[in-house]
């Protein structure tokens, strides 16, 4: 049986809890939207390094057994086993070939085949689900037949910027992180000199950046006038003063959190969860579950989200959004630093948690970073967790929520970078912490204390 998080958000999205999903986990999606936006001054924008390509293997768990998953790889037969013994639905698989560096969706325009498998799909009650929509999955869409769970391409691009989030809290009148949105290179230098001149750090970010990209702290005057330089010679090289960011304020702050709801195609909103995230130099790294946080500021999260839900409605969006949020050091919560009007990594783990969380308990969404000498199987990733894998009665400590990342980068010279996707279970956050060394200290057998 498919999970209640799947089938409701079946529901939400297309009215039927029993439509069957293609799903196209695009990870990818922001540097599409980012080609039509200028940003921060740096080398052109590369396409996504094949790791977060393969983090299109999350989906696995959230897809249901009558679902389709889209992939550019096959999922490892060791994983699928390992994930259908403790109790999930795996999906079928499509697996598309293609040019080294093309993300699946590419890859799929690009062959007939798959375009012809997807179109004898089209029934009316099966739907193309990617993460986010961009050109590529609207013309997917339109080349199969089957039509799109979420808004199209125009809708989600307008609506994922940092800007539209920006001025989408101030008319909806709920607290803004102090700050700025830009489109010219002076109203950037204006924003960045104010602030500064009252000794206040700020972050400029792009509008469509990439998590952990696409921004810039800057907290002396040696490094805000470097990038007021590089902008003024990109316009004058150019000739265009356009750019496309906000500029915030650095605010000390208690917590990161990230809340999710979903906007159904009536316009109702329901308030999904709350996670506390965990991040490291703009680079998101994990939730906590539950969060920290008190009966008044979840309250406030779910009044923010009845609003931004509703608004997004008005604006021609339906679908899933994850919104982060801060809670300052002083209590005050920011309920909307940015708006993703998407999947987002919490979306993933709604199947898994649903299964494996019991009341009272925590868990923990992490991925490890593993610096290889060369690739590793399935079971050797299993032999090195060993015990911390075992379901037991109430279930596994250590749940491997993605494997395909772990040698995804393995046509490097060696060593390579590979990331382990988990989630961790223990009754308390002490708990967390320390199963949390011990996962660590357990695949350093692989990596043999590389970093």
């Amino acid at each position: 049986m498919d999970s209640a998080y799947l089938t409701g958000l079946k529901k939400s999205l297309v009215g039927d809890e029993a439509a069957r999903f293609v799903f196209l986990c695009n990870f990818e999606v922001e540097h599409a939207w980012a080609r039509n936006y200028v940003g921060l001054p740096r080398p052109a924008l590369e396409s996504a390094p094949e790791t977060v390509r393969r983090m299109e293997e999350l989906g696995a768990l959230l897809a249901g057994g009558s679902d389709l998953l889209c992939l550019s790889r096959l999922l490892d037969p060791g994983f699928r086993r390992y994930a259908e013994d403790l109790g999930f639905r795996l999906p079928a698989e499509l697996v598309v070939d293609g040019a080294a560096g093309s993300g699946t969706s590419e890859r799929i325009l690009a062959d007939p085949a798959a375009l012809r498998r997807l179109g004898e799909l089209a029934d009316g009650r099966t739907y193309l689900m990617p993460m986010g929509t961009s050109a590529a999955e609207q013309k997917i869409a339109e080349a199969t037949g089957l039509p799109l769970a979420v808004p199209d391409s125009d809708t989600a691009e307008r609506v994922n910027g940092k800007i539209y989030g920006r001025r989408l809290v101030d008319r909806l009148g709920l607290r803004p992180v102090p700050g700025t949105c830009c489109e010219t290179v002076e109203s950037l230098a204006e924003a960045v000199e104010s602030r500064l001149a009252n000794g206040i750090p700020v972050i400029v970010k792009e509008s469509y950046g990439v998590s952990g990209k696409g921004l810039v702290v800057l907290d002396s005057r040696k490094k805000a006038d470097r990038l007021l330089r590089m902008v003024r010679q990109r316009a004058a090289r150019t000739g265009s003063d356009a750019v496309h960011v906000v500029v915030e304020q650095f605010l000390d702050k208690k917590s990161d959190l990230n809340y999710q709801f979903t906007v159904d195609r009536a316009g109702a909103v329901r308030f999904d969860f709350v996670k506390q995230a965990v991040t490291a130099g703009g680079v998101h790294l994990g939730h906590v579950m539950p969060p920290e946080l008190g009966e008044h500021h979840l309250a406030e999260l779910r009044a923010a989200a009845e609003l931004i839900g509703g608004a997004l409605f008005d604006d021609g969006f339906s679908g899933v959004v994850g919104v982060d949020a801060i809670l300052g050091a002083d209590d005050t919560l920011y309920p909307a630093l940015e708006i993703n009007a998407r999947l987002n990594m919490s979306s993933y783990q709604g199947p898994a948690t649903e299964r494996f969380l019991r009341p009272g308990t925590s868990a923990l969404a992490k991925h490890y970073p593993l610096r290889l000498a060369a690739p590793v199987t399935f079971a050797e990733v299993r032999e090195a967790l060993g015990g911390l894998l075992d379901p037991g009665p109430a279930g596994p400590e250590v749940l491997i929520t993605c494997f395909g990342t772990v040698n995804a980068e393995a046509g490097r010279t060696p060593p390579f970078d590979g990331r382990l996707y988990t989630l961790l279970f223990a009754p308390d956050r002490a708990g967390l912490a320390a199963l949390d060394e011990r996962v660590s200290a357990a695949l350093e057998t692989l990596t043999g204390g590389r970093r």
